[in-house]
């Protein structure tokens, strides 16, 4: 007969809480020894490199090889680089260099640098198809629209992190790339027949499954003619059905956050995680915001739900051994990457490889140098959720006197940008007079009230240099434009170098 106390233990093992501070807690230490499965650190865990892998240690000494996970997609989502942005651009600029062997060493330095702090699970790559230019939550994350260059970016960006000794988890699935909605507010829907679905947004994942990836994140994404109303993080058919009995999936299926508002809305995260874990999931996380009483919370709930018949205790048995299982990988990865880094070749070339990838992607057109004394207008729009407040730009380039932010996001459309928005610019015209002026956005294609802004300053000063640090897919009406594909700290650094400005770096490079 299975005891609450057992039971407890089963449904410990399926969960990697977040936790508050930069210092190991004295409940989640003694949760670790007492069963728990392991936990998922966040940017605001994090204060330094050394700081985080002392945090690291402390977790690791209450067990043997708890799984800590991270969200460090690189590029854009970062969480050990959240202060200062990545040294490594993300997808999206390494899909448009679309060279598979450099995907793979980037992944493999962020693997390695993961491995150093400690860290063996990471909660990517993302291997959704962006096939929606509206995106609001994916865009830079994902490598690009076409299909068949997201499929082998997939597997190269698994084989790097694995072969650091760190678990991939490839997500969205079944691929989050062709919404318009953001499921950390609403339920998500993907577009499209099955059949579409099949072509379009599953050969990915298909591919990292290929590559051996150890996990896979199903997005809270209703797709119609598989999950009916429900999404796919809370759908048998979606993880049980075609994840593991199409897809032949063998791997840990890893919740994305309960917490966020496509499942917590209607269900609460609680219900939520019973629901994903009937469903086929086997580790279950929330975000950084969530505490103690929420994992308390959800691990009584898995265990009041086995004892009411609503989940066989097997289930949480099968889900436990899968985790088991993933532990034990990362432990051998672990050995296996040691040995390979402790050959002084293994690293040769990697210590630069962010910059030679943030180089390579970089698209410019009509620079006139040298760039002088230039004025700097930087176009900021609303923040992402899954991004975060991360720096990016290219302030730290130019002296701060010389810097102008204009901040869209409180506008919705060009025809209704505020008088604040228009005088913001006129002053920023009026500051560049007689001086080079270069101009930042991010994502313009998705902000209207960006778009005007472009439009105003380069119909006074056609001659401005415009840098997009998103997507490039609007063109501005400007001869002289650049196109990092994300706003990493690679990427600036690299944009710097084209426009002279890294001669500067003495001077007015700031961390």
């Amino acid at each position: 007969m299975t005891t609450d106390q057992s039971l407890t233990r089963l449904a410990d093992a399926l969960l990697i809480p977040p936790f508050p501070g930069q210092v190991a807690p004295g409940w989640v230490r003694a949760a670790l020894a007492d069963g728990l499965a392991g936990v998922t650190v966040f940017g605001p865990n994090i204060a330094g490199r050394e700081q985080l892998a002392g945090l690291i240690a402390a977790l690791r000494a209450a067990t043997d090889e708890p799984v800590i996970a991270i969200d460090e997609e690189g590029g854009d989502v970062t969480r050990i680089a959240h202060l200062t942005g990545s040294p490594y651009p993300g997808n999206a600029a390494l899909g448009a260099v679309d060279d598979p062997a450099l995907t793979q060493s980037v992944y493999q330095a962020l693997g390695a640098d993961l491995a150093a702090l400690g860290v063996n699970v990471n909660l990517a790559p993302t291997v959704d198809v962006n096939t929606a230019a509206d995106n609001p939550v994916i865009g830079t994350r994902s490598f690009g629209a076409d299909t068949a260059l997201v499929a082998r970016h997939a597997a190269a960006a698994v084989t790097g992190l694995q072969a650091a000794g760190v678990a991939a988890c490839a997500k969205h699935f079944p691929g989050h790339g062709s919404t318009s909605n953001d499921s950390h507010h609403v339920i998500a829907t993907v577009t499209g027949s099955m059949e579409l679905i099949a072509q379009r947004d599953l050969p990915p994942f298909q591919a990292a499954i290929a590559a051996g990836v150890r996990a896979v994140m199903p997005g809270h994404l209703r797709v119609p003619e598989l999950t009916g109303d429900l999404p796919a993080s809370l759908s048998a058919r979606a993880l049980t059905g075609l994840l593991r009995g199409d897809l032949g999936f063998t791997g840990v299926i890893v919740s994305d956050a309960l917490e966020m508002r496509a499942v917590s809305g209607p269900y609460g995260i609680p219900e939520a995680a019973v629901l994903a874990v009937g469903a086929g999931a086997d580790l279950l996380c929330f975000g950084r915001d969530q505490d103690r009483l929420t994992y308390l919370q959800v691990r009584d709930a898995l265990v009041a739900a086995v004892r009411a018949g609503r989940i066989p205790a097997a289930r949480l048995e099968e889900s436990a051994a899968r985790v088991a299982d993933l532990r034990a990988w990362t432990r051998a990865a672990a050995r296996s990457a040691r040995g390979e880094s402790a050959d002084p070749s293994a690293r040769v070339g990697q210590a630069d490889v962010g910059m030679t990838a943030a180089r390579r992607a970089i698209r410019a057109e009509g620079i006139a140098l040298p760039v002088t004394d230039p004025v700097l207008i930087e176009v900021v729009p609303p923040s992402n959720i899954a991004v975060g407040t991360v720096p990016w730009g290219l302030s730290q380039w130019v002296p701060l006197d010389q810097v102008r932010r204009i901040d869209v996001g409180a506008d919705g459309s060009a025809t209704s940008a505020s008088a604040k928005t228009e005088a913001a610019a006129v002053a920023a015209i009026s500051a560049a007079a007689g001086r080079s002026l270069l101009i930042v956005v991010r994502d313009a294609h998705r902000h209207p009230v960006a778009r005007y802004v472009v439009r105003r300053i380069v119909s006074a000063r056609p001659d401005a240099i415009v840098i997009e640090m998103g997507l490039p897919i609007w063109r501005p009406p400007s001869d002289a434009y650049i196109a990092t594909f994300g706003a990493t700290r690679a990427s600036s650094r690299a944009t710097a170098e084209i426009l002279g400005l890294a001669d500067e770096v003495t001077a007015y490079e700031r961390t």
